[in-house]
């Protein structure tokens, strides 16, 4: 019976967190097949060897499993576009509209001013682009604290880094963001 309950509670968990991870990876990644497989390798690596752990311990394990996966493919990337495949475009290079996930069409309900709904997805737009653009672990530290909602004790523990360096790229991160909307 505890088994079937933790398997349950695992499940909803899993649930609740896999559109923002693959979010997540799809913005460290740039391809949506190599986001979710990422996913896919973080929630089975979390199930197999974390299963047995309380729920209070699967948030912080799952982002830093999925971290750590986001980080092998970056290295497996680098690795491969440097000795093997120097002209190989990314998904990045070929966007297709009907592809796209439609973040940018989210609108607050509440707000009912035309011109202002179409600033702020201009605004969103931008900021989406501007976190691609990061260096890997201000992307990690921005979307872990703004978008995740973590705080900077269970972001340090995702990331293996102190507070000090949570809270230095997160900075960064937000300055470039707010650099980025400035210009606009």
């Amino acid at each position: 019976m505890t088994s079937n309950v933790t398997a349950l509670n695992l499940n909803a968990f899993l649930a609740s967190v896999e559109r923002r991870a693959y979010r997540m990876a799809l913005l460290a990644t740039r391809n949506q097949t190599d986001a979710l497989d990422i996913v896919q390798d973080a929630m089975l690596k979390l199930c197999r060897s974390y299963g047995d752990q309380t729920p209070e311990q699967w948030p912080p394990l799952f982002h830093r499993i999925l971290q750590n996966q986001i980080m092998d493919w970056h290295r497996r990337q680098q690795r491969s576009q440097r000795w093997f495949r120097p002209w190989k475009k990314t998904d990045a290079d070929a966007t297709d509209p009907a592809e796209d996930d439609g973040i940018e069409d989210f609108a607050d309900p509440s707000e009912q001013n035309p011109e202002h709904l179409l600033s702020r997805a201009a605004d969103v737009a931008t900021v989406i682009q501007q976190v691609e653009q990061l260096p890997i672990r201000q992307q990690q530290a921005f979307l872990l604290r703004v978008w995740e909602g973590l705080d900077v004790n269970a972001t340090a523990q995702a990331m293996e880094c102190s507070e000090g360096a949570v809270k230095s790229h997160l900075h960064r991160a937000m300055r470039s963001v707010r650099q980025a909307l400035q210009q606009e």
